[in-house]
């Protein structure tokens, strides 16, 4: 049971790390404001470091991991898209990733509680990752 749950809340972890990295990507062309950019690839390179330990941890279960939902992904693409071919602006970028990562923080806390017999590191990781996401979207308030 430990491993199974460990193994799944990596493999969630995983996707969120991939979706939230791939999120940044697709806006920072249209982010204008230094301060906004470097919020946006600080956590982006925190993301990265992350999915190195997660891709680690993973590779000792013999594990792949996972990729994100294609659908919530085009989903994501859709909406990020259309909002800023009407308004790109860094409001609209900030607006986007305060989403993103309020799905993330949700997303992650289910998984945790649903794994709950997943072990300490994995669950850390997941902590970080949520830590992560809510201290963007705090920091990037100021932008919307």
């Amino acid at each position: 049971m430990i491993e199974q749950d460990t193994i799944r809340l990596l493999r969630e972890c995983d996707a969120g790390v991939k979706m939230g990295v791939t999120s940044i990507d697709e806006v920072m062309d249209y982010v204008s404001g230094d301060n906004l950019k470097q919020y946006l690839n600080r956590c982006k390179e925190e993301h990265e470091e992350l999915n190195s330990k997660i891709q680690h941890l993973l590779g000792e279960y013999h594990d792949d991991g996972k990729d994100p939902n294609p659908i919530a992904q085009g989903m994501s693409w859709i909406k990020t898209n259309a909002k800023l071919m009407q308004k790109p602006t860094d409001h609209t970028v900030a607006d986007l990733i305060t989403d993103g990562c309020n799905m993330g923080v949700k997303s992650l806390n289910k998984y945790l509680n649903e794994y709950k017999a997943a072990d300490e590191q994995s669950k850390d990781i997941a902590k970080k990752l949520i830590r992560l996401e809510d201290s963007l979207a705090k920091d990037i308030r100021k932008y919307l």
